[in-house]
């Protein structure tokens, strides 16, 4: 508690600073999700403050990030258009899921599984980074447009057809499941279908508009309907926003250049009476929970979104311990990985149950909280405290900020949230692989893929591909190595180890010596199994030298045992020297030691092996 308020004044600073530069990033987020500012608002509050209460790193500001608003778009708009584009009807499974990704991280923490996430693959974040920047420009330009597919009256006009046969289909379902036998008598499908009004069908299809229009492929999609009918006040909003926060970053970095932007854009446009749309109405007053999570609770309606669940949960321990590394650099101190991860969790399930956005640590934010003075995590929940008071004092000032403001914003981060630097080694990086007559980089082609597939098709499925794929090329590559590092060569073809100098010329066609030389596993079993047909057939011993293979796997395990017993039929005596510890204890569990391997020819050593010979076999006795 001391350390808490050691440096009151600096983390007073920093926080209000980190803050201020949290508000517009997080009502930008909230907009983009499509849950509403408010969403992103919330978010920031809750999870700013417990995460840095519960949290393992001192200087951390949390709140929802770029990566993990687009992987909730993805959670959002498909639970949506499950629910008939109705956003209540949906919120509830929606926050449901965000709940999850929190408790899972909880669990990650608790597991202490903190330290095995920077595993990931490299071209794999690289290219999902790289597919939220395209992904937040892209989904950006219709606002900065001042296109809305909703409001698009010739456009909406395409859906109705389709939104008349939604409800017809639906009227048909609940008939067929009371029982009532349509073919027979089409009275009660005609009464029912008089109960659904113009204004029902204009409303479901703008949601069918909508969903037609969202997304990267959406937003192409619908482009060309955009820039003719651009909208140039709100094109000249959005590009003010954009030059303000790259042109003040020239000035001065002491304010931050977005909040600048905020304030001078929506200042001119409100006090000039400059026609624009505003963002959706922030709800005044404290937030108030959302029981429905609980109340209303359908596993059907989730459960195709648990894998979601644990992405974001993934996406989120990540985003959160690589700023934490961040943020042990510039202080010269180190985080708690597993207890970051706890504090990450309570953050977002306590935003969920608030109707607020996922998030996780941000780097800008807690550079800046740094920067400012803040030095404990007393400058993260005075960031979420700050957030909270402008929640409930200017929520109504803050409903008129013009969305096409937004939309700036989110352009630049969208920019630089892209990994430019995967992007430029692309040229140099070593061209280890072959895809028909072209030669690439094996992790240009992971991150280039996951880039092309989160863009275009699904953040989360992207994502799984390129871990497989990742995970393939790594396995064939230490395969291949391997395999080359053990090639089965004769002794005198094969480099002898020291203590192996002075082996007796008058052996050397007698006794076959195999250097095994990293792990035994699926990737190269195929190349060890031929050991048995390379032995000269003068060769009546074979020593295995196993002090340079730390690991066997099941696959290397019966591959060791059909080795064995080929050569047990072929009546050559075996011998191992140096079995470690993982090999020896799966090969006492199938009974290859002692049944094929008694311990008597097992030794520590190559001179105790040696001495074994000389004392068991009859042409070392003579």
């Amino acid at each position: 508690m001391k350390q808490l308020f050691s440096n009151l004044k600096g983390n007073l600073f920093g926080g209000v600073t980190a803050g201020i530069v949290a508000l517009p990033l997080a009502l930008a987020f909230g907009v983009s999700s499509g849950l509403g500012p408010s969403a992103g608002l919330y978010g920031a509050i809750f999870i700013g403050f417990f995460a840095a209460l519960f949290g393992g790193t001192q200087t951390q500001i949390s709140g929802p990030t770029a990566p993990m608003t687009a992987v909730s778009m993805v959670v959002i708009s498909g639970i949506v258009a499950a629910n008939d584009g109705i956003l209540d009807q949906a919120l509830p499974s929606i926050l449901t899921v965000f709940l999850l990704a929190g408790l899972m991280q909880v669990v990650l923490g608790v597991l202490k599984l903190g330290m095995y996430i920077r595993y990931i693959p490299y071209p794999v974040v690289s290219g999902f980074m790289t597919a939220i920047g395209l992904i937040i420009i892209i989904t950006q330009l219709l606002p900065a447009l001042g296109y809305y597919p909703k409001e698009d009256t010739l456009f909406v006009d395409l859906f109705k057809p389709q939104a008349e046969e939604l409800f017809l289909e639906n009227i048909l379902k609940e008939e067929a499941g009371e029982g009532i036998l349509v073919l027979e008598d089409f009275k009660e499908t005609i009464e029912r279908s008089g109960e659904i009004t113009s204004e029902m069908i204009l409303k479901e299809a703008q949601n069918l508009a909508g969903s037609r229009a969202s997304g990267v492929i959406g937003a192409i999609r619908v482009l060309p309907r955009a820039l003719e009918r651009l909208k140039w006040t709100e094109l000249i909003l959005t590009l003010a926003t954009i030059l303000i926060i790259y042109g003040f970053k020239r000035i001065t970095r002491v304010i931050p250049s977005t909040l600048v932007a905020l304030l001078v854009v929506s200042g001119v446009a409100y006090f000039f009476h400059i026609e624009y749309r505003p963002i959706e109405n922030i709800p005044e007053g404290f937030p108030i929970p959302e029981f429905r999570i609980f109340t209303e609770f359908d596993l059907g309606s989730i459960s195709p979104y648990l894998f979601t669940a644990f992405t974001l949960a993934l996406l989120g321990s990540i985003d959160s311990l690589l700023t934490s590394v961040v943020a042990d650099n510039i202080t010269k101190t180190r985080h708690q990985p597993n207890r970051e991860l706890i504090g990450q969790g309570i953050g977002n399930s306590i935003a969920a149950l608030f109707a607020g956005l996922p998030g996780a640590g941000a780097t800008i934010r807690t550079v800046v909280n740094i920067n400012a003075g803040g030095t404990s995590r007393l400058s993260g929940m005075i960031s979420g405290i700050l957030l909270l008071f402008i929640l409930l004092a200017l929520g109504p000032v803050a409903s008129q900020i013009p969305a096409a403001v937004l939309a700036g914003i989110l352009i630049t981060v969208g920019i630089s949230v892209m990994d430019y630097r995967g992007l430029k080694a692309i040229p140099s990086l070593p061209k280890n692989m072959r895809l028909g007559p072209i030669r690439i980089s094996a992790d240009v082609v992971i991150m280039l893929i996951v880039m092309v597939l989160a863009t275009v098709w699904n953040l989360v499925y992207a994502v799984g591909i390129g871990l497989i794929i990742a995970s393939l090329i790594f396995m064939k590559a230490i395969g291949d190595l391997t395999s080359k590092s053990s090639e089965v060569r004769a002794l005198e073809k094969e480099k002898a180890w020291p203590d192996e100098k002075q082996f007796p010329k008058y052996l050397e066609d007698k006794v076959f010596i195999k250097h095994l030389k990293g792990p035994l596993f699926f990737g190269n079993t195929s190349g060890f199994q031929q050991l048995s047909l390379q032995i000269p057939p003068t060769a009546h011993t074979v020593i295995l030298r196993l002090g340079r293979m730390q690991y066997m796997d099941q696959s290397g395990l019966y591959a060791m045992e059909n080795v064995l017993q080929a050569l047990i039929r072929k009546e050559v005596v075996i011998l191992f020297v140096d079995l470690l510890e993982q090999p020896r204890y799966l090969m006492e569990g199938i009974d290859i030691i002692p049944e094929l391997v008694p311990e008597a020819q097992i030794f520590d050593s190559f001179r105790s092996c040696m001495q074994w010979i000389r004392e068991n076999n009859p042409v070392a006795k003579s």
